[in-house]
């Protein structure tokens, strides 16, 4: 089953909020991540998307039928909600096979369906337990399981992994990532977590201010965001304001930056990205050079090279990220280098020139 998105607006009365002539499609087996600020419009996309709204114009069609009003409980839809909305007074296996008591399964099926889907979440021996006595991991897997034993045409996740702590996060990622991919379901999942939609997603949809900004694999949106808007949602940047003033130049704070700027007309204002990872330390701990050199590692090649005083440096177990202070600006690094950095270089290749 596909979802489709052709031209949906939303407006609330506020006037503040909702959706602005949004279209995407999200095919069988695949798992679209939406993204965006808190009011950016990703719950409302949701919301339209269930049933609790219905758009003011355009349309939305599952599996090619425009259901604007079919009711909520008739989309057939599989929904997991960051409060998990399970039944407290019902046992586990009674929670997940109760969707499929309403649509009139008999009680062995349904019984026998509802321990598949326990089995299927690694909670083979959680059936007779009541919700309150679970952890929160083991909630949201019984509320996964719950979303999808009645085999709905489509999922929708609405931030459910927002109340877990981040080792159980990472956990449960893969699970439904898994599950998801066993299923071949098509699932858009709703998050404010960068980390949590760039792991999990086969497309991510970034939504600002009620539009659709951008619609890409994870790997092309932090690579290749379309403006600073979505560089500096999607993971840490350094964006420069500068000025095309050649084909390989951009004149910044920090100086002539080499870069591919053929795209440009010469004075042009733009503003340059370069993510913490592409900042490469300079580096020579016992001033004998046994630091790696990295201005040494292409000899001949143009690189951007910057010596500054350094501030911030935050240890973070795997890396460390640091603030170089170079003139009136910062520039961000990220290394998992331990040793002494008195500068940095940054290659080219590794700047993005995106419009002002």
């Amino acid at each position: 089953m596909t979802i489709r998105f052709d031209n949906v607006t939303y407006r609330y009365a506020t006037g503040k909020g909702g959706l602005s002539d949004i279209s995407l499609e999200v095919g069988k087996g695949e798992l679209l991540v939406v993204i965006g600020p808190s009011g950016s419009g990703k719950s409302t996309l949701l919301k339209l998307l269930a049933g609790f709204m219905e758009p003011q114009a355009g349309r939305i069609l599952i599996a090619g039928q425009d259901i604007r009003g079919v009711s909520a409980q008739h989309r057939d839809l599989g929904i997991v909600f960051q409060s998990y909305a399970l039944f407290p007074h019902m046992t586990v296996l009674e929670n997940i096979a109760y969707p499929l008591k309403l649509r009139r399964v008999g009680r062995d099926e349904r019984i026998e369906r509802a321990r598949n889907a326990l089995r299927e979440v690694g909670l083979a021996n959680a059936g007779d337990r009541l919700p309150g006595t679970l952890s929160g991991g083991q909630q949201q897997r019984v509320a996964l399981a719950r979303a999808l034993v009645y085999k709905p045409k489509a999922l929708l996740l609405d931030e459910p992994l927002s109340a877990l702590d981040a080792g159980l996060r990472t956990d449960m990622r893969d699970l439904i990532t898994h599950i998801q991919r066993a299923a071949n379901i098509a699932t858009i999942h709703v998050t404010h977590d960068q980390e949590e939609a760039l792991s999990m997603a086969d497309r991510i949809a970034m939504i600002h201010e009620g539009r659709l900004l951008q619609l890409a694999p994870p790997r092309e949106l932090y690579d290749a965001p379309v403006d600073t808007t979505v560089a500096a949602f999607v993971g840490k940047a350094n964006l420069w304001p500068g000025r095309v003033v050649s084909p390989t130049l951009v004149a910044t704070a920090f100086g002539n930056i080499e870069c591919v700027a053929s795209a440009w007309q010469i004075g042009a204002a733009v503003t340059l990205l370069i993510r913490p990872e592409a900042v490469m330390p300079i580096t020579d701990d016992d001033g004998q050079g046994k630091g790696p050199r990295q201005e040494d590692k292409q000899p001949g090649r143009p690189i951007n090279r910057f010596n500054g005083t350094l501030t911030q440096d935050r240890f973070l177990g795997a890396v460390r990220r640091y603030d170089l202070v170079v003139g009136d600006g910062v520039i961000t690094g990220e290394t998992g280098y331990r040793g002494i950095i008195s500068g940095v270089t940054i290659s080219p290749d590794d700047v993005r020139v995106l419009p002002a």
